[in-house]
């Protein structure tokens, strides 16, 4: 379905706009302030473990949809698009995605009411979802030290949800000028 027939639909469009991102042990060092003459100090753990987060953010609406997986694939991202599906069933979602093969594969399973759009290729700086990464690894683990994973992916879900419950600050953050004229 091509987007002028995704706005034809009887449904309200939703527009969303979703990316994947890793999260793991592999530390986030962020400047830190500390008195003059005393080096700050930041414990870190180098482990090569990651998860994957699917993330989208609806920037008009001011929601964010998200998943942990453990591997990013056609399936699972099958899986995540019938997540959103079951998050708003009334809406005909337009998607907006990268062009990872995952997105583009035949095997992909697409949900009645939804429309995939790929970004332009080699435009992350488009995609308020790469924002949204950065704002998590910013408040949920930057300087911080995990003693497992799962502490790591408790931390990053525990920031997403607190996005969840402010859909004015998450719309504000991420309804950039060129959405909002686009539409």
């Amino acid at each position: 379905m091509a987007y002028a027939e995704a706005c034809a639909t009887e449904r309200p469009l939703r527009i969303i706009f979703q990316d994947e991102a890793r999260f793991g042990r592999l530390p986030v060092i962020r400047s830190a302030w500390a008195p003059a003459g005393v080096r700050p100090v930041v414990k870190a753990a180098i482990e090569r473990q990651f998860q994957y987060v699917y993330g989208a953010v609806s920037p008009i609406e001011g929601e964010i949809d998200w998943m942990t997986i453990d591997s990013m694939n056609t399936e699972n991202m099958s899986r995540f698009l019938d997540q959103v599906r079951t998050a708003h069933p009334d809406d005909h979602i337009l998607m907006v995605v990268d062009g990872a093969s995952s997105h583009k594969s035949g095997q992909l399973t697409i949900p009645n009411n939804m429309t995939l759009l790929a970004f332009p290729p080699y435009s992350p700086e488009l995609n308020p979802v790469e924002s949204l990464w950065d704002h998590v690894r910013e408040n949920a683990c930057a300087n911080a030290y995990f003693d497992s994973l799962n502490d790591v992916i408790k931390k990053v879900d525990h920031e997403l949800a607190s996005l969840v419950k402010c859909s004015a600050k998450v719309a504000n953050m991420f309804c950039w000028p060129w959405i909002i004229e686009s539409i």
